[in-house]
């Protein structure tokens, strides 16, 4: 069995898109979806600088629209599995619900232009942060949030839990960390999957609202507790209630695991998902795909893997 994964927000770079663009179909693909998203995403992707993109309300739609743009070449060169599974991190859930067929790429792009247009919003109300903890005992750990009044807003893996919340409080735990910890402030806006993100999840619904869905044809795993979503509606409202709720991939990774997936391949731009899944889920076949040219890996993977070929 394998899986299908998109990446979130962070997994970006300047001009990400430039090779993709001269692939068929392509630069036609991401003018459409440029004007789902209200952006110029082409330019985005390609000539603008990491400062501009680093934009939440411009990372969001880019990031999705460049994953789902990959997935449907991949998806013109090799025949997918009725066993797919697939999965996104925070905002890549997105592509993830295009990929298994609940919503349109258009939709899909178009509400995570939504989402991070709302979120950005939401991160200028008040000064709040986030925080990558990394080591130490998960309990103490949590324990030290919840002195601080931070939530856990990504549980990543092992020993990687995000903490998120008011500005300060970050910066008290950066000053003073649980024993065994690291702690790394992120690059980012604010306290995305907290509370402080409600009125981005108000918004959202009210965006979605007017968005069809259908139940996914593949399975679909949810950043809330890695259980598979099988209803469209239920994907709708669990796409809407992620941006409030925390991220937890580490439960994801395990539903891999549990479901028998040998194979994973992480759209770009990111490879943050597969590293996660070589460290967690050891002899796991991964492949992040980097560069046009990996295509034809990815098409081996799938035919490999569809005609039953061993782990």
């Amino acid at each position: 069995m394998i899986a299908l994964l998109a990446p979130g927000q962070g997994a970006q770079s300047p001009g990400m898109l430039a090779a993709w663009l001269e692939l068929p179909g392509a630069d036609e693909r991401i003018g459409r979806w440029s004007e789902a998203a209200g952006l110029d995403l082409r330019r985005l992707g390609t000539t603008a600088d990491a400062d501009e993109i680093k934009d939440t309300a411009v990372t969001q739609p880019l990031v999705v629209a460049l994953s789902l743009l990959v997935f449907e070449q991949l998806s013109r060169r090799v025949q997918l599995p009725a066993g797919l599974v697939a999965a996104g991190h925070s905002v890549g859930e997105l592509a993830a619900a295009a990929i298994a067929g609940a919503l349109s790429t258009d939709d899909a792009v178009a509400l995570a232009a939504a989402r991070g247009r709302e979120m950005a919003a939401a991160c200028a109300l008040e000064p709040t942060a986030m925080a990558a903890v990394l080591g130490g005992n998960e309990d103490e750990v949590l324990a030290r949030l919840a002195e601080l009044g931070l939530d856990p807003a990504n549980r990543n893996a092992t020993g990687q839990i995000v903490a998120a919340g008011p500005a300060a409080a970050i910066d008290e735990l950066e000053a003073r960390p649980p024993a065994g910890t690291r702690v790394t402030r992120l690059a980012v806006a604010g306290a995305f999957h907290t509370r402080f993100m409600t009125p981005a999840r108000e918004a959202l619904a009210a965006r979605a609202a007017h968005v069809n869905v259908t139940d996914p044809r593949y399975t679909l795993l949810s950043n809330a507790d890695g259980a598979a979503v099988t209803g469209g509606s239920r994907v709708l409202a669990r796409l809407v209630a992620q941006v409030t709720a925390p991220v937890r991939w580490d439960a994801c990774m395990a539903a891999l695991r549990e479901r028998g997936v040998t194979a994973a391949i992480e759209f770009p731009p990111g490879r943050t998902l597969t590293g996660m899944i070589k460290r967690e889920l050891k002899g796991m076949t991964t492949l992040a795909i980097k560069q046009p040219e990996d295509l034809d890996k990815a098409v081996d993977l799938v035919s490999m893997r569809t005609v039953g070929s061993p782990a």
